[in-house]
């Protein structure tokens, strides 16, 4: 199963680290709809200090693409990611509205 790993920032204020976290507790139910829709079959977010570092597990019907088509045409995953925006900051060097950011891998065993 195809895996990637993508990494984005919080604004480093530790109250708005906490209301991040408090609803990634209970992710609205149709943003996991989405998720699964789009061909994400598992999804895990860790985070050191206001770094994010987001893994998918996808099935075959995955692509970025799709799922960027997917969410564009859905209003509750506009409405999530407005709200998430609230909370995270773009990287240094990405571009004016990118977000989650694809990782290279470099070593596995």
């Amino acid at each position: 199963m195809p895996r990637y790993c993508l990494t984005l920032d919080l604004k480093n204020d530790p109250a708005l680290i906490s209301e991040y976290e408090q609803y990634h507790q209970a992710v609205w139910p149709e943003i996991i709809q989405s998720l699964l829709a789009a061909g994400i079959e598992h999804l895990e977010i860790y985070r050191w200090q206001n770094r994010l570092c987001m893994l998918l597990e996808v099935n075959e019907a995955f692509s970025f693409e799709r799922k960027n088509q997917l969410d564009a045409a859905n209003p509750k995953v506009q409405e999530w990611e407005k709200l998430m925006w609230t909370y995270q900051q773009a990287l240094p060097g990405t571009k004016e509205g990118e977000k989650w950011q694809l990782m290279n891998p470099i070593c596995a065993l």
